[in-house]
């Protein structure tokens, strides 16, 4: 019978070559570890191998370290980038916003409610309008105005900040700034935006003001990868709702920033339980 322990996380990635799964579970076994959960995938077009396992130790003298160190040996043999993650990690997150506050609402409450295993540790803003919202939550807050002309001085700060904070995760809240290339490069990886999806697109001002004038059926949003591709990185989660003639502009706008909420959250959680593997512009999500 299995030990009812929180489990680990074990994740790789490699080149699709006979023996990826076997190698694994195999060791899995042999080390005395019940697999809970797994899911691979095998991608056809880049060629790359994916596996996530989540497993519960069933001797109770567990060595993360012995874990690595046995593990390294049969991973070299198929050239695997892999990593293990203990039960009680939590991710430390920063989070960046701007004056709207629905996302950054939903993310610290189930922050608090452990809803996600992780640890906001500071919140940055090119606003003060969200700073007794930080406040109330006990987290530092930090209001670095933006102008173009100051635009490289103020990401040097965000940087600094981001290592101070020993930063795992940005997450763009609704944060109403493009990023420079060299800020979009140093974040690769590693922070996740959040926008609205229309279909037509809708660029620059008032996007929900556009659709409703084209009378759009659909509204939704999707929370991807940043990269130097504005809105178009790789895409981790997204969200629609059907909309119909008796919605107005205001109606769009409420429904757009649910949906927002919940997309980035969905993104932000399966990061952060490592379900989301880079494959080149494409990810691979493996589902709960």
């Amino acid at each position: 019978m299995k030990l009812k322990t929180a489990p680990w996380i074990f994740t790789a990635s490699c080149p699709s070559i006979i023996g990826t799964v076997d190698v694994v579970t195999r060791y899995m076994a042999q080390a005395g570890n019940y697999v809970d959960e797994i899911h691979s995938f095998d991608d056809r077009e880049s060629g790359l191998f994916f596996i996530r396992i989540e497993f519960l130790p069933q001797n109770a003298d567990f060595n993360e370290a012995t874990f690595k160190a046995e593990f390294a040996e049969r991973a070299a043999e198929f050239s695997m980038d892999w990593s293990l993650t203990a039960p009680n990690h939590k991710p430390k997150v920063a989070i960046m916003v701007s004056k709207y506050d629905h996302c950054l609402n939903d993310l610290l409450y189930r922050f608090r409610t452990g809803q996600l295993n992780i640890d906001v540790t500071v919140i940055i803003s090119n606003h003060p309008d969200l700073e007794d919202l930080a406040k109330w939550h006990g987290i530092p807050y930090y209001h670095l105005p933006i102008t173009a002309e100051t635009k490289l001085e103020q990401e040097a700060k965000v940087r600094a900040l981001i290592e101070e904070y020993d930063t795992e995760l940005v997450v763009l809240a609704r944060y109403m700034q493009v990023l420079s290339p060299s800020m979009c490069e140093y974040l690769d990886g590693r922070a996740i935006n959040i926008h609205h999806s229309l279909l037509p697109g809708f660029k620059g001002a008032r996007p929900y003001h556009q659709a409703w004038e084209k009378g759009v059926k659909m509204v939704g949003a999707t929370a991807h990868y940043v990269n130097n591709d504005l809105d178009e990185g790789p895409i981790i989660s997204q969200g629609i709702q059907v909309v119909n003639h008796a919605h107005y502009a205001e109606d769009l706008i409420a429904k757009g920033q649910d949906i927002e909420r919940v997309t980035l959250f969905n993104a932000v959680k399966c990061h952060v339980e490592k379900r989301v593997f880079l494959n080149g512009k494409r990810t691979v999500v493996f589902g709960g």
